[in-house]
């Protein structure tokens, strides 16, 4: 599947210019710009920066016919269509999504790389959507890159450095085959309103990763999260969302008002009970990734290094191997979760991790329709495509989870 892509260009002082002719690049998901950017660059000579979606012909990612916004310097030498585009202000957007928002995010890590000794040689705009915008910037030291977050993912920066600071982070004395798990990238520098410079981590993201390749990935971060138990108040308190106990049903419900959550009506109306269960199986609160699929995890071979924590939390660790183990065969999958189990009954004797994993299996896509109905409520509509039928397809699969 590919993606037939029309851009509506903004000259450099955001003044509408046209449309450039649709074009096809190869990946079909929308939020995809590397592809864009290089095709328009290689067949009409044009740098261009990838602003917003602004309509597409079907009403969900990926593939058709796909229409953004985005802004040039340059004077387009091929004709473009005359097109209307509402270029009002809106309160959600995105800085990234504005004129010239691409242009103040890469001059600042241009700056940051600058008083670092390190100078720029070329910039890729890689992916931009409402939740986040990447650019990779190659320097005569190696590559870095820029990050930029929305207001409910802001937390990603001070974590990712929290580590070093506090001893949560992993770097040596793994059990297992663990090749070094590391909690994060190296934080360069961080504006303290979304923008983070990161450190290259070598590698490929372990997308289709095995069972032996996942249990190394848990029995590294099951470290990271030990360590953690120690510091969430510090961690709550320089702003990890709090998902504790009971706090986690009343999160779930204020995000869910407004949604038809007549599918998991049950399972909603039993949470506060069960959640008490899940606090009876004795387990610790702790640092949780909240994504914990192979593909945000990057190695070389040497190590391993879990990337994008924007959506992590302070709450119960189960949430994160469940995450790890939803999408292999059953037998493998409990394979995993009791290696898990018999990890955090070392750690915390007498508690019942297996208990806690299954009271919290079908609460797991419950609180992702929640996660999902925040990003709608946080983002302006034209965005809403990427994640309209994600609330409803998370309350279908925790109604439907045993």
């Amino acid at each position: 599947m590919s993606r037939t892509v029309t851009l509506v260009l903004l000259d450099a002082t955001g003044r509408p210019l046209g449309a450039l002719p649709p074009l096809d690049v190869p990946e079909p998901w929308w939020q995809e710009a590397a592809s864009i950017v290089d095709t328009v660059r290689r067949r009409h000579g044009l740098e261009v920066a990838v602003l917003r979606l602004l309509g597409a012909d079907r009403p969900a990612p990926p593939g058709g016919h796909v229409r953004y916004l985005a802004q040039t310097a340059d004077a387009p030498a091929v004709p473009l269509e005359p097109v209307a585009v509402d270029l009002a202000p809106h309160p959600l957007r995105l800085p990234w999504a504005q004129a010239g928002g691409p242009d103040r995010s890469v001059a600042w890590a241009a700056g940051e790389l600058h008083r670092l000794g390190r100078r720029v040689t070329a910039v890729a705009q890689q992916r931009t959507w409402n939740l986040s915008a990447i650019w990779r910037l190659d320097t005569d030291h190696g590559p870095a890159w820029l990050k930029q977050l929305p207001p409910f993912a802001r937390h990603e920066p001070m974590l990712l450095a929290f580590p070093a600071d506090q001893g949560v982070g992993v770097g040596d004395d793994l059990p297992g085959d663990t090749n070094s798990l590391i909690n994060g990238p190296r934080v360069l520098a961080a504006d303290g309103e979304g923008r983070m410079l990161l450190e290259d981590v070598p590698g490929q993201d372990r997308y289709g990763a095995g069972e032996g390749e996942r249990a190394a990935i848990a029995a590294g971060h099951h470290l990271v999260q030990r360590r953690a138990c120690v510091v969430v108040g510090e961690l709550v308190a320089a702003g990890v969302p709090d998902l504790r106990g009971a706090g986690l049903a009343d999160w779930i419900r204020e995000r869910l008002a407004g949604h038809d959550v007549s599918a998991a009506a049950a399972l909603l109306d039993g949470l506060d009970r069960r959640l008490r269960q899940v606090g009876d199986c004795g387990l610790p609160d702790t640092l949780v990734h909240g994504d914990l699929h192979p593909g945000n995890v990057r190695g070389d071979g040497q190590r391993r290094v879990v990337i994008d924590w924007a959506d992590s939390f302070v709450g119960h660790p189960a949430f994160d191997i469940l995450r790890l183990t939803e999408d292999v065969d059953a037998d493998a999958a409990a394979r995993l979760v009791d290696a898990w189990a018999r990890r955090w009954r070392t750690d915390a004797p007498g508690s019942d991790p297996r208990r806690a994993v299954d009271l919290l299996r079908p609460v797991a896509p419950l609180r992702l329709a929640a996660v999902y109905a925040m990003f709608l409520a946080a983002i302006e509509p034209s965005e809403h495509p990427y994640h309209v039928h994600d609330v409803p397809a998370a309350l279908a699969r925790a109604a439907a989870t045993p």
